[in-house]
């Protein structure tokens, strides 16, 4: 399932304690969601460049056993979206609840 316009806030939920390269974020994502939400590469990278592109993650590289990683992190910036973010979220889950609930 892939639940439009979710994977940049779920990215930066991911990012915002510690940073993560991307199969960390695309790992974390897909456990916590008990595998309901399973982004592939094409998706993920491009939404991690947008973010990075609007200010919201900030990024660094280090060789790991021969092996060049990005690893992703929250910027200030990316702090203040996420909140705002996570507070619209919440409304549209209340909102779609409510109306599931309530008989036609």
């Amino acid at each position: 399932m892939n639940i439009k316009g979710t994977l940049p806030l779920l990215i930066m939920q991911c990012v915002s304690y510690e940073a993560k390269h991307g199969y960390q974020i695309a790992q974390q994502i897909k456990q916590k969601s008990e595998g309901v939400l399973d982004f592939k590469e094409g998706t993920l990278y491009p939404t991690l460049h947008k973010l990075q592109a609007n200010g919201y993650l900030k990024s660094f590289s280090e060789e790991i056993k021969g092996r060049t990683r990005h690893y992703y992190q929250l910027t200030s910036n990316g702090a203040k979206f996420l909140e705002e973010e996570r507070k619209e979220w919440n409304q549209v889950v209340k909102a779609v609840s409510l109306a599931l609930e309530q008989s036609i």
